[in-house]
């Protein structure tokens, strides 16, 4: 059981740990990696995984990113739920292309701006509503805005794209629902809305026939070829339940009783 423990829950990353976890013998060799919840405080030797591009350290207790500077061809990095307030070490993974910090202790966008130098970077989470996770500094109204002037290469900024495909649709909804939300209260108090009604008719959806001859005509012959098509399945269903049946009693005829 204590055996099991150590395996599953780690305060420090180790060779050991690594080499368990991916079944690699060489550090090196390791291009995945998913360290989620095992409750790491110190990176130890995670540095030597230097062809790493993939990497998961979500929801551990980790304070210091230092060893992850020699990571230089890491593309998906996930720091979320830890405790983090530096984000420094970090400006050295040129390749960095999505970045998930939140849920940690960066408290305002001054410890950003080492970040700066990562033109690769298109998605990056400080905010994460699914799971509550935040940071201080994303109680500044404006740190969005601040956020995006400072990476012009930005394309999804917590989880919401900014440009793109898709990009004007989802700020459409954005601004519907926020329009909604806010006439929904008014003095601080929710609005009961009388019972809605439908904006047509019932009978507005149902297919009408036309008294177009042509129209007609066409719906006539529809139904006639349909028509034909059910009885020609029927026929080679039956044909083919014909020539099953008599295959099986071709094999059965074949079989001597000794």
């Amino acid at each position: 059981l204590e055996l099991k423990m150590d395996v599953y829950y780690c305060e420090k990353i180790t060779a050991v740990l690594l080499k368990s976890r991916t079944g690699e013998f060489d550090l090196q060799s390791i291009l995945f990696l998913k360290l989620r919840g095992l409750g790491i405080c110190d990176l130890g030797c995670i540095g030597e995984c230097v062809n790493l591009e993939r990497l998961d350290l979500s929801g551990n207790n980790i304070t210091n990113l230092a060893s992850l500077a020699s990571l230089r061809l890491l593309s998906v990095l996930n720091l979320s739920a830890n405790r983090i307030t530096n984000l420094e070490p970090l400006h050295n993974c040129e390749n960095l292309q999505n970045l998930n910090v939140a849920g940690n202790y960066i408290s305002s966008v001054e410890n950003l701006h080492c970040l700066v130098s990562l033109r690769k970077l298109e998605s990056f989470r400080l905010k994460d509503n699914t799971y509550n996770y935040t940071n201080p500094v994303c109680r500044n109204s404006s740190y969005r805005t601040v956020v995006l002037e400072m990476f012009p290469n930005i394309k999804v900024l917590d989880g919401e794209r900014v440009v793109g495909r898709g990009s004007e649709l989802y700020q459409l909804c954005k601004d519907i629902d926020d329009t909604i939300k806010a006439g929904s209260y008014k003095n601080g108090q929710l609005v009961e809305h009388p019972s809605c009604k439908p904006w047509v008719e019932d009978t507005y959806w149902e297919i009408k026939r036309s008294n177009n001859a042509i129209i007609e005509e066409a719906y006539k012959q529809f139904n006639d070829v349909l028509h034909e098509c059910r009885l020609l399945n029927n026929r080679a269903s039956h044909v083919i339940s014909q020539t099953e049946r008599s295959m099986s009693l071709k094999k059965q005829s074949k079989q001597y009783a000794i």
